[in-house]
């Protein structure tokens, strides 16, 4: 099998044709992200255990779904301006996917100020797909090579630099910055980069010519349309799934949760974006022994979002913080 050069033919499907199989895999792909969203959404209201869906198999399965998802763009990106690129073609879906982009900002920005979207799968996809495009024209092998040294970056090059937030984007901080999608150029354009890639060598082999004449049954109608409208979809989804979630609450609501074990699930979940276990354990140990000690804990959970209580916590963190390396360096002695 030959490498894809500038000068080889694109042998993908006719023009003015679509390969059915990657709308139908778009489909799954976003089916399967509803249903993680939507089993966060059954969290976020209390229905299962707090965290669930940010350890073990679920945080695997959001990977694992974002992966795919980020591939495919690669894919199609290929299948677009595989031949030429089609500038006009190509600013339309990037403009919608960046206002779109944005507009989640500043939806979430409102809704979970401390968790709001400021670079999650929309910002990653239209950045991506304005940096793939330099790849286009690359050979397969080259472009797989970048592919697996982007996704290798964040173990090797995180830096305090990446820290200022106006850096997060490029996700090569010290310390991961808390979101409720966070999919930073590093290492998710890498995804990308592999779908490139991959569309090359099978358009080389002659796999998306023979694609292209594959008719799939009518069985496939709900996948196919589906990943031909992805973003009115994804757009859709989550205002749907979580209204829907609201509702039920407000006529069966989830039974009362231990608050402290709550608190300490929760802040463990936290606490692992950026630390250990065994540190984290301990931190959250001590946040909640400070919190119920000063008998603060409700008000925590009242959600006060003012500037004291804000500063309040910030140095109840800093303390546990400095208490807990200060325990673990003792220990190491």
């Amino acid at each position: 099998m030959s490498l894809q050069t500038t000068s080889d033919p694109v042998q993908d499907a006719p023009k003015h044709s679509r390969i059915a199989a990657i709308d139908i895999l778009r489909g799954i792909a976003l089916i399967a992200m509803a249903s993680y969203h939507f089993t966060w959404d059954l969290e976020n209201f209390g229905y299962t255990a707090p965290g669930l869906t940010a350890f073990g198999w679920w945080k695997l399965y959001a990977r694992c779904i974002a992966s795919t998802f980020l591939l495919l763009v690669g894919i199609s990106l290929f299948l677009a301006h595989g031949r030429q690129i089609r500038w006009p073609g190509f600013w339309k879906r990037f403009a919608m996917v960046a206002v779109s982009a944005i507009a989640i900002s500043a939806v979430t920005y409102v809704a979970t100020p401390d968790g709001f979207i400021f670079f999650g799968i929309l910002h990653e996809i239209a950045l991506a797909s304005l940096l793939g495009l330099a790849f286009l024209r690359l050979p397969a092998l080259l472009t797989a090579i970048v592919a697996a040294a982007v996704i290798a970056a964040p173990y090797y090059l995180r830096s305090e630099i990446f820290d200022h937030p106006a850096l997060w984007w490029v996700g090569l901080s010290a310390t991961n910055p808390r979101s409720n999608d966070y999919v930073p150029l590093f290492p998710w354009f890498g995804a990308v980069l592999a779908g490139i890639a991959v569309a090359k060598l099978a358009s080389a082999s002659g796999l998306l010519a023979r694609l292209g004449t594959w008719v799939p049954g009518r069985w496939t109608n709900p996948l196919t349309f589906i990943g031909r409208h992805s973003l009115a979809f994804y757009l859709i989804h989550q205002p749907v799934l979580f209204g829907s979630v609201w509702l039920f609450s407000q006529v069966m609501p989830a039974p009362p949760q231990d608050r402290d074990a709550g608190f300490l699930k929760a802040c463990q979940v936290s606490c692992e974006q950026q630390r250990d276990t065994k540190f984290c354990s301990s931190y959250c140990g001590c946040m909640l022994d400070t919190l119920k000690g000063e008998g603060s804990l409700e008000r925590l959970y009242s959600n006060d979002q003012t500037s004291i209580w804000k500063s309040h916590l910030a140095d109840l963190a800093s303390t546990c913080t400095a208490e807990t390396e200060s325990k673990m360096e003792g220990g190491q002695q």
